[in-house]
């Protein structure tokens, strides 16, 4: 997939979630960027929903937060497991992909006749630093 061409609003709000130390709502975001003319919430959620779409970023749904992908290089995950570590002590998230895992849980979804569109997997816990 071609990188798309973002809107001033997409990469100033892209920007903001790479340069993150952790994750951020869209209030957080509409915050940081008052002073590049965000002015309304839904100017953020415009913007996160193309980004999502893109698979430009996640939305970590135990968290009500965004984080940017990872891996923008790959966006071949989109229908795959998403799977994140969400570290209760810093805040600190960490996304990866297990093929393994995306296996079996294709394999226990065909048995379900269940036709999956998203998955995403949040492991709450602490880190190697917190723990």
């Amino acid at each position: 997939m071609a990188t798309p061409q973002l809107t001033k609003n997409q990469t100033l709000v892209m920007d903001a979630l790479s340069h993150s130390e952790g994750p951020m709502s869209a209030y957080t975001i509409l915050d940081k960027l008052r002073d590049h003319g965000f002015r309304a919430p839904l100017q953020v959620y415009r913007a996160l929903d193309k980004l999502l779409e893109y698979g430009m970023v996640h939305r970590l749904e135990s968290l009500n937060a965004f984080v940017a992908c990872s891996c923008p290089h790959d966006h071949e995950h989109d229908h795959g497991v998403t799977a994140f570590t969400i570290c209760e002590g810093c805040g600190q998230v960490t996304e990866f992909h297990d093929e393994a895992i995306e296996q079996r849980l294709s394999t226990l979804t065909r048995a379900q006749n269940f036709k999956t569109e998203k998955t995403t997997i949040e492991i709450r816990g602490h880190c190697q630093s917190c723990a």
